[in-house]
């Protein structure tokens, strides 16, 4: 599946060598699909008003466990149509802000990883098969 490019930094769209709006293809895709829901607030989707994490009500000013969050992120990263498999995980969690990284498995076995909010709006990578 296909899915508009957006850029690392800003996470806003790209555009190709010939000026058009810039698509990516899987594995990319599905990494940036899985970045992109993880920072789906709850009810934010009008039409599927159940999905997204409930940043608001249990995140936010609140003190969550790692263990809640890694569960959040995980079961978004899911809804990603293709992603069979997305494992959390947490390298630093230093003045309220966490980082670490959400790897995610395809149905054709490609691993990729984004980055959780490491950056700006993190990376993303598409790595090959997996073990």
């Amino acid at each position: 599946m296909k899915t508009l490019l957006l850029d690392q930094e800003t996470w806003d769209l790209c555009v190709d060598r010939s000026g058009n709006i810039a698509v990516a293809a899987e594995p990319y895709s599905q990494a940036q699909d899985a970045a992109s829901s993880m920072r789906t607030f709850a009810g934010e989707i009008w039409y599927d008003q159940a999905r997204g994490i409930p940043y608001f009500d249990k995140v936010l000013g609140q003190a969550p466990s790692l263990p809640l969050l890694r569960a959040y992120l995980e079961e978004a990263a899911l809804f990603v149509p293709g992603v069979v498999e997305a494992r959390a995980y947490f390298s630093a969690l230093e003045d309220r802000r966490l980082t670490g990284q959400v790897q995610i498995r395809n149905t054709a076995g490609q691993v990729s990883v984004t980055g959780l909010l490491g950056g700006a709006y993190g990376g993303t990578t598409a790595t090959g098969a997996g073990s």
